[in-house]
């Protein structure tokens, strides 16, 4: 399972980026083989228009099985996403990479509702 984290930072004590399209970073954690990774994403956290979207896209790109955030993507990217097998789980904000890892697997966030948000 890949698992992508909104990050200000590149490692499992950065903190948590409370957006998802113009997010940072993403830290990519591949489960299966304990990989820590991470995605630079000042392309689209730069970009005047489609920051979501783009982002989304990637994250497909990516193979993401999971997103972790904090406030969940807009209209546009929840649109994308929507067509995905891709959880997204939010309330993750004033955590580290870690802390909302833990988090996630202690069932503590909350599982984003795509359908709220389009």
């Amino acid at each position: 399972m890949k698992i992508a984290f909104t990050s200000t930072g590149t490692t499992w004590n950065s903190l948590m980026d409370d957006r998802f399209g113009r997010t940072e970073l993403f830290v990519l954690y591949n489960e299966e083989k304990d990989e820590i990774s991470y995605f630079n994403n000042a392309k689209n956290q730069n970009s005047g228009h489609g920051a979501g979207s783009n982002t989304a896209r990637k994250l497909i790109e990516l193979n993401t099985d999971i997103l972790v955030t904090g406030d969940g993507p807009g209209g546009n990217a929840s649109f994308i996403l929507g067509k995905t097998d891709i959880s997204i789980y939010t309330g993750a904000g004033g955590m580290s990479v870690k802390e909302a890892y833990a988090a996630l697997k202690n069932n503590t966030l909350k599982q984003y509702d795509m359908k709220s948000a389009i």
